[in-house]
């Protein structure tokens, strides 16, 4: 096997890795239809962009706590997106997936109240978040 045959089997694996990462996501947005859209996740931007700069500020959560919120803030900083965000619809399901996913990390581990603590906007936008993270459920 030559140089060449290895670079092709190396990209049709990551091909191959890449488009299993879009079924699942596909799927996981499918079989979650309650997470948030566009619309309402568009509206708390600001206060989420805010709850994630203090609780990673925090210096009474666990270090492993803060590590994941900055690499999440990292990811949604970076322009490479695992789906890139002009594809319509499912270019910014991934970044609401990410976040989704981090925070109920986040809240599982610390419990509701550096959420309570931290969030800047409205009691309702803070129940959006809840439901984001799919701990509405367990909310205080």
């Amino acid at each position: 096997m030559n140089w060449w045959d290895a670079l092709i089997a190396v990209l049709g694996g990551m091909v191959l890795i890449y488009a299993v990462l879009l079924i699942l996501l596909a799927v996981y947005a499918r079989k979650h239809p309650e997470t948030v859209g566009m619309k309402e996740a568009l509206r708390l931007l600001p206060d989420l962009l805010t709850l994630l700069r203090r609780l990673t500020a925090d210096r009474s959560l666990p270090r492993g706590i803060r590590v994941r919120l900055v690499l999440l803030v990292v990811y949604l900083a970076s322009p490479i997106d695992l789906v890139p965000d002009f594809l319509p619809v499912i270019g910014y399901a991934d970044d609401a997936i990410i976040v989704a996913l981090v925070l109920r990390s986040v809240i599982r581990k610390a419990g509701n109240a550096p959420l309570e603590r931290h969030w800047p906007g409205t009691p309702a936008g803070l129940a959006l978040i809840r439901r984001l993270a799919g701990t509405a459920a367990t909310a205080a």
